[in-house]
């Protein structure tokens, strides 16, 4: 069995992540595995399908999507702010949610594009 490159490289990028994480900001090793693992998801696609990281990766066409869209998205961008605010995180407790919400979100747009690569 050939070990597929990409793979390696992106569980090596995950670890370092919550790595990172565990030691400066966050000593929850539960929390901790799954920011890795979705690191490892990002980096994955990111590597195997070479996704632009500040490319534009979903487009509608139609006024009412775009707007539906750019709903969703501001949704996307305060919800991890509205939990800081509501559960009355700590600084380390803060960026580790941000980590967190912004691995998931680039988790999310990343397999959307590796699919319509692939569907190409």
């Amino acid at each position: 069995m050939e070990l597929d490159k990409p793979l390696p490289l992106a569980t090596l990028f995950g670890f370092s992540v919550g790595g990172i994480v565990y030691r400066f900001l966050l000593p929850d090793w539960f929390f901790v595995v799954g920011i890795a693992t979705v690191y490892i998801g990002v980096a994955y696609f990111y590597i195997t399908y070479e996704i632009p990281l500040f490319g534009e990766h979903i487009t509608f066409p139609e006024k009412p999507d775009n707007i539906g869209h750019a709903i969703g998205l501001f949704g996307l961008s305060i919800s991890p702010l509205a939990l800081v605010e509501y559960a009355a995180f700590g600084t380390p407790e803060v960026v580790g949610v941000l980590v967190w919400a912004t691995g998931m979100i680039m988790y999310l747009l990343f397999t959307s594009t590796a699919q319509s690569q692939r569907q190409k």
